[in-house]
């Protein structure tokens, strides 16, 4: 199992629909991959620091792949679709990390 760490950098001048995220683009993730080894994915909105200091990442989505093959072949399938759509939501480039579990 892998881990794609999707990552909105919360910048002065960031946008980010959530509605829309929630209705549509994440719709269309699991529309589009979820029988091409997505297991699940998971939202979550950064929020200030105890000390009040405000997050790095305004949005933080994980998607959680069968394997690392199976993440380049839903991705070579519908990559352009979905990386498409991001404009509809937000005015930042998101950020990738791919993870494994450590052991």
């Amino acid at each position: 199992m892998i881990t794609i760490s999707v990552l909105y950098p919360q910048t002065a001048d960031a946008t980010f629909d959530m509605a829309y995220y929630h209705a549509t683009h994440m719709k269309m993730v699991h529309d589009l991959w979820g029988s091409m080894g997505l297991h699940g994915a998971r939202v979550m909105k950064g929020v200030p620091g105890p000390d009040g200091a405000a997050p790095q990442f305004g949005v933080i989505t994980l998607l959680e792949f069968e394997s690392m093959a199976a993440f380049g072949k839903a991705a070579a399938a519908h990559g352009a679709a979905i990386m498409g759509d991001v404009p509809n939501f937000t005015n930042v480039t998101p950020v990738l990390q791919f993870n494994e579990a450590a052991s």
